[in-house]
C-alpha cells in the first residue's frame, strides 16, 4: 500500500492503524484523551488502551520515540498502558502554566450548606474572575450593591456556624499547573548507534532543542593543572559553549505564578518588558521565536531557560476543540525526536496543532482523528497556511 502522508484521516485511529505497514513512522507526538470525563466529552472517559499503543509501537520504526500529554489524575494510567504496549519510559516532560483554575470545594461553605445556615456577604472574593463584557458600569457590584455572579464576582461571605469557622479556608483540590508528557521509546535493534544508522532513530535532538540564552555555558570541569587537579598534568575539560543550555524535561507558560517560583540568576532582576500579550516561542525553536517573556536574557530569572506560551487565542483559529495545545509547545517536541524530514504520527490529531507543527519543522505527518468536526478544524487550520 502506498503510505498516506501528509493526510488527515477521519475515523476510528485502530482501523487506520491496522493498515500501516511494520516499523514506517519515524516519531510518535500526540494529546489523547486524558479519561477526566472534560466538559463531559465522551471520547474522554479513558485514557487509550494500550492495544492502542501496540499498534503504535508496531508502526514505529525501532527506537521510535512516543511523546504523549496526561492529565495529572490519570497518568499513571497512561503511563503503565504504554509500557505494558512494549515500551521503554524515558522520561516524563513537565509543560508548567498559571492559567489553571481550582475546581475546590470550600469546605467551610460545604458545611454551612448541611446545616442551612446562611452566610454573611461581606465583599468580593479576590480570586474573583471578571467577565468584563458582562460587568455593569458600576464595576464588581450590581444595582443592589451586592457582586455580580453573572459577571463572574464571587461573594466573600462569613462562616455562618462555630464548625463551618472552623474549616474556614479549607478545600479540596490543588490549583492545576501542570500537565505531564511521557517520553517513551520502542526498543532498540542493537545500540544505539547500530539503530540510529540503520533506522534514522533511537536518539533526542540535543542541539537542535538547547535551550537559547545570551549567556556562555562553557564551564571547566575539574581543576586546571595549575589548581593541582589536572589529570597527568593536564588542565581540566571545557564543557558546553555559547549553544544554549542543554533541553529540560521542563517546559513552562511564562506566567508570572511559574516565573515567581524560579531562583534569579543574577543579583539584580532582569527588566521587565511588559505585560502584554505572551509571546509564541518555545526554548530551542528555529525561526529566531523568543525564548522569554518578560525577562532579559543577560539576568534574572531562571524561568527563561525553560519557557513556551499557552496557544493564544489566535493559535485556536476559532476551533471548538476544548484542549488545544500552542504550536511552538508542539513543534519543540516534534524537533525533539523527530529526524529532519521524519514522519509524525498522531493518532488523537484533534484540532491538528502536531500537523501544523510538523509542517513548521519541515517534517511529514498523519493525522488520526475520530470527530468529523475536529477533523475539519484541522483542515481548516492547515488551509489557512502554514508558513515555512
Amino acid at each position: 500500500m502506498n503510505l498516506p502522508v501528509n493526510q488527515i484521516i477521519c475515523g476510528d485511529n485502530m482501523d487506520t492503524l491496522r493498515t500501516l505497514p511494520n516499523a514506517c513512522i519515524d516519531s510518535c507526538v500526540t494529546d489523547p484523551p486524558y479519561g477526566l470525563a472534560f466538559m463531559g466529552k465522551k471520547w474522554d472517559y479513558d485514557v487509550p488502551s494500550s492495544e492502542v499503543w501496540q499498534e503504535c509501537l508496531r508502526v514505529l520504526k525501532p527506537g521510535g520515540h512516543l511523546l504523549a500529554f496526561a492529565g495529572t489524575r490519570t497518568q499513571h494510567r497512561m503511563a503503565v498502558r504504554i509500557e505494558d504496549a512494549g515500551f521503554e519510559i524515558r522520561d516524563m516532560i513537565a509543560w508548567v502554566y498559571g492559567s489553571g483554575f481550582p475546581k475546590s470545594l470550600d469546605v467551610s461553605k460545604a458545611i454551612d450548606k448541611a446545616a442551612g445556615a446562611e452566610r454573611e456577604v461581606v465583599g468580593v472574593n479576590p480570586s474573583s474572575r471578571p467577565n468584563s463584557k458582562k460587568a455593569g458600569m458600576r464595576g464588581f457590584d450590581n444595582r443592589d450593591g451586592a457582586p455580580d455572579q453573572s459577571a463572574g464576582i464571587q461573594a466573600l461571605t462569613a462562616p455562618a456556624t462555630e464548625a463551618a469557622n472552623q474549616w474556614a479556608g479549607w478545600g479540596t483540590s490543588l490549583k492545576p499547573a501542570l500537565e505531564p508528557i511521557t517520553v517513551a521509546r520502542k526498543p532498540l535493534c542493537g545500540t544505539v548507534a547500530e539503530n540510529v544508522l540503520q533506522h534514522g532513530t533511537g536518539g533526542i535532538n540535543v542541539d537542535g532543542c538547547r535551550v537559547a540564552t545570551d549567556e556562555s555555558t562553557a564551564r571547566v570541569v575539574g581543576k586546571t593543572a595549575a589548581d593541582g587537579w589536572g589529570l597527568s598534568g593536564q588542565a581540566g575539560q571545557i564543557r558546553g559553549g555559547d549553544a544554549g543550555r542543554w533541553p529540560a524535561n521542563l517546559i513552562h507558560d511564562g506566567s508570572e505564578e511559574v516565573v515567581g517560583l524560579f531562583p534569579e540568576t543574577a543579583p539584580e532582576k532582569a527588566r521587565q518588558r511588559g505585560a502584554g500579550k505572551a509571546e509564541t516561542g518555545c526554548y530551542g525553536a528555529y525561526g529566531g521565536e523568543s525564548t522569554e517573556r518578560g525577562h532579559d536574557d543577560a539576568g534574572g530569572s531562571a524561568s527563561r531557560f525553560f519557557y513556551c506560551a499557552k496557544a493564544s487565542a489566535d493559535e485556536r483559529r476559532r476551533s471548538k476543540h476544548p484542549t488545544i495545545k500552542p504550536v511552538a509547545l508542539m513543534r519543540y517536541l516534534v524537533r525533539l525526536v523527530t529526524p529532519p524530514g521524519g514522519l509524525v504520527l498522531d493518532p488523537f490529531g484533534g484540532s491538528g496543532t502536531t500537523a501544523e507543527a510538523a509542517r513548521l519543522e519541515h517534517c511529514r505527518f498523519l493525522l488520526l482523528e475520530l470527530s468529523p468536526e475536529y477533523c475539519k478544524d484541522a483542515a481548516e487550520r492547515l488551509r489557512q497556511g502554514v508558513l515555512f
